[in-house]
């Protein structure tokens, strides 16, 4: 267990890859698969690959600042929700920072406006990096951190 980051059960972290400066997300263990909120997504091709352009809001209750991103479309999964009921889902890849370190994760795209966090950090992405103390939040020190 040496070398592991103790987080929180919510964090701030940055997706770099996506241009994402900054986004609350909720640590859960339960979780296989990290989830990113989009209220709208397409489709499109670019190099005869298949990629996904999303809306979001990445700024925690604000829905006025929207951000746009792309990225590759790694998969399509099902995935069951919140409520337990399998929906399918585009996956994508992303660089995830936080407390100072980066790698690549997988995140399926979905809309979280019923959610209270933007982003929900799954367990996949935190293999091998990282502990959770469920007692604590926001104990990585980064931008917009509360």
């Amino acid at each position: 267990m040496t070398n592991k980051m103790v987080v929180g059960w919510r964090e701030t972290l940055s997706l770099p890859s996506l241009g994402i400066d900054t986004i609350n997300a909720k640590v859960d263990t339960g979780a296989r698969t990290s989830s990113l909120h989009a209220f709208k997504y397409e489709e499109f091709r670019k190099n005869n690959t298949a990629w996904l352009r999303f809306w979001l809001h990445p700024l925690q209750d604000n829905t006025d600042f929207i951000q746009t991103c792309e990225a590759e479309i790694v998969d399509r999964r099902a995935v069951k929700n919140s409520g337990g009921i399998p929906e399918t889902r585009y996956v994508i890849k992303a660089d995830m920072t936080i407390g100072g370190q980066t790698w690549p994760i997988e995140i399926t795209i979905a809309n979280r406006d019923n959610m209270a966090y933007r982003m929900l950090l799954g367990r996949t992405a935190m293999h091998g990096r990282i502990i959770v103390d469920p007692e604590q939040s926001f104990l990585i020190a980064s931008k917009g951190s509360e």
